[in-house]
């Protein structure tokens, strides 16, 4: 089954230029309502297993080819889905070809470099996949939200004011530019899910014994800072979505929806690369059946 990016570009990725507002992005959609929706699960777990297969023919030419990398960033409120969706989209590639790397608050050490330091460190090597699960993006949201984090950076002159997050989404917009144009593939995925199935995730994890270790009161605190968050998300999106490094803002309310949209988003976007396995030169032709022959005769 061919990915239709053209089709999921149209629904989902937030094009520069244009007005946006998270309002006119639905977190329950779910395809044609006028379909049952059991249908439109099957449908959409079919894309799913076809484009984890597609994605790990792909991710082995990536690797053979030698010449672009992809850097996958999710950026979500708690209990999105990201961890999930990460798993279920990844769960062919071959463990050698990527590197996920979950950021949490910065350490001392990192609050002594730019902000942008520490992810510098983790972004994958020609031929290799790279997800962010959060990233720099964490320092215009919950940065923004909590002003207290910025002045802990100890910036000179640097105040929680809307010069400095201009200016933080003018450095990652060139940041992102340089990745680019040195052969990284930047794919960028919003999970927008909902605040009422954001509780009705919490409360799971409340009744479930075997999921308490996902459960941190912290979380339901952020909750209060809800409209907040969702400002900050809006100026982000709106500011740095660019042609070279797109964000997609993906419906997460149903998490077969989530992992289909992105799988189609990565396994598309690789197979636009114009990806090719490496030439083999007469040399080599020629040592290869040298071996043939060696083994033939033993």
């Amino acid at each position: 089954m061919p990915v239709d990016l053209e089709r999921i570009d149209d629904l989902f990725r937030v094009r520069p230029g244009r007005k946006f507002g998270l309002a006119d992005h639905d977190p329950a959609w779910a395809g044609d309502p006028k379909e049952p929706e059991k249908k439109r699960r099957e449908k959409a777990e079919q894309f799913l297993a076809a484009d984890v297969e597609e994605l790990a023919r792909m991710q082995e030419l990536l690797w053979a080819a030698d010449t672009w990398s992809v850097l996958a960033i999710f950026q979500a409120m708690d209990a999105a889905g990201k961890d999930g969706v990460i798993k279920h989209v990844m769960s062919g590639i071959n463990p050698q070809g990527v590197e996920v790397t979950s950021f949490k608050h910065p350490s001392a050490e990192e609050l002594d470099h730019t902000f942008l330091w520490r992810c510098m460190k983790r972004l994958p090597e020609r031929g290799r996949i790279g997800i962010f699960n959060r990233s720099y993006y964490e320092e215009v949201l919950i940065v923004r939200v909590h002003p207290e984090l910025l002045a802990a950076q100890r910036i000179p002159g640097v105040e929680a004011k809307k010069k400095t997050w201009e200016g933080r989404f003018d450095d990652i917009n060139a940041f992102e530019r340089h990745l680019t144009r040195n052969g990284t593939v930047v794919l960028k995925f919003f999970l927008n899910v909902s605040r009422e199935e954001q509780r009705k995730r919490f409360l799971a994890r409340i009744d479930e014994p075997a999921k308490h270790w996902k459960f941190s009161a912290s979380d339901v605190a952020e909750r209060g800072h809800w409209d907040e968050y969702m400002a900050a998300y809006e100026a982000m999106l709106a500011a740095t979505s660019t042609e070279h490094a797109p964000w997609y803002v993906v419906p997460a309310d149903r998490k077969w929806v989530s992992r289909a949209v992105v799988a189609a988003v990565l396994a598309g976007t690789i197979g636009q690369l114009g990806l090719a396995w490496p030439e083999v030169t007469a040399d080599k032709k020629q040592a290869i059946e040298e071996a043939r022959r060696k083994l033939m005769a033993e």
